[in-house]
């Protein structure tokens, strides 16, 4: 199994409304491409908070291919959407791990 790991601190300021957007809007939309097939949301503990809260998504599939085709094929547009609503007030990285 392939997980891609999405790691977005945000703002105190847009938190409300980033989480909403990433629960009603962006995570379904990911899943919907069909490249994915199930995620999980984290909220990291034992951070420092002043700045605003740290997230992880990880998103499931089942091949490398689904993954690189994700990429390719919707990532940018997705990334941009992001981009457009909250400018810069969230830093996001990215990772993929295999599960061994």
């Amino acid at each position: 199994m392939i997980i891609y790991n999405v790691t977005t601190k945000v703002t105190p300021e847009i938190h409300a409304r980033w989480l909403q957007w990433m629960r009603e809007e962006h995570i379904p939309t990911i899943i919907g491409t069909g490249f994915f097939h199930d995620y999980r949301m984290c909220r990291l503990l034992d951070q420092d908070d002043s700045d605003g809260p740290t997230y992880t998504v990880q998103y499931f599939t089942d091949t490398l291919e689904n993954y690189n085709t994700y990429i390719q094929e919707h990532a940018p547009r997705l990334r941009q959407q992001a981009f457009e609503l909250f400018g810069d007030q969230f830093v996001a990285f990215r990772t993929v791990m295999q599960v061994v």
